[in-house]
C-alpha cells in the first residue's frame, strides 16, 4: 500500500530538490565543495535545480536548457571531484526522495540520479578521467 505521494507536480520537485540541498549544504563529505569550493548562490542554483528535475521526471522539455557536465568540470579544474563525492551525492539525493516519495516517478527520480552519478563518475575519477592541469589534488 502506497502511504507517500509520487513525483507528479513542479510543487513535488521543488520539495525534493530543496530537501536534498538541504543535506548537501550540512554534508561532512560534500558541504564544503558546494559553500566553499563552488560558493554556491542557492537563490539562482535552485531554479536552475527545479527546471533540471522538471525536464528529466515531468517530461517539461521547456524547462531546462543548460550544459551540466561543463560546469562540473569547471569546478573539477579548481577541486579534484572524486567518486566518493558522485557517491555521497547520490545517496542524500536517494534518501531524499525515499522519505517524501514513492511510486513510479520516485523510482524514476533515484534510477536518473544514479545514471548520472554512474555516467559522470568515471570523467572524473579513475584511469579515464579528465585531470586538469591546474586541478588541486
Amino acid at each position: 500500500m502506497q502511504t507517500k505521494p509520487d513525483i507528479t507536480l513542479p510543487a513535488d520537485i521543488r520539495l525534493l530538490i530543496d530537501t536534498f540541498y538541504e543535506k548537501v549544504k550540512n554534508d561532512e563529505i560534500i558541504g564544503y565543495i558546494f559553500n566553499d569550493v563552488a560558493n554556491v548562490n542557492w537563490e539562482h542554483h535552485l531554479p536552475v535545480m527545479y527546471a533540471f528535475w522538471e525536464f528529466l521526471l515531468l517530461d517539461n522539455a521547456d524547462a531546462y536548457r543548460g550544459n551540466p557536465i561543463q560546469k562540473h568540470l569547471d569546478l573539477h579544474a579548481r577541486h579534484a571531484l572524486k567518486a566518493a563525492h558522485f557517491d555521497r551525492w547520490l545517496a542524500l539525493f536517494q534518501s531524499s526522495v525515499d522519505e517524501l516519495f514513492e511510486g513510479p516517478a520516485a523510482e524514476n527520480a533515484k534510477f536518473r540520479a544514479f545514471a548520472i552519478s554512474e555516467t559522470w563518475k568515471p570523467k572524473f575519477d579513475g584511469p579515464f578521467a579528465h585531470v586538469p592541469a591546474d586541478a588541486n589534488q
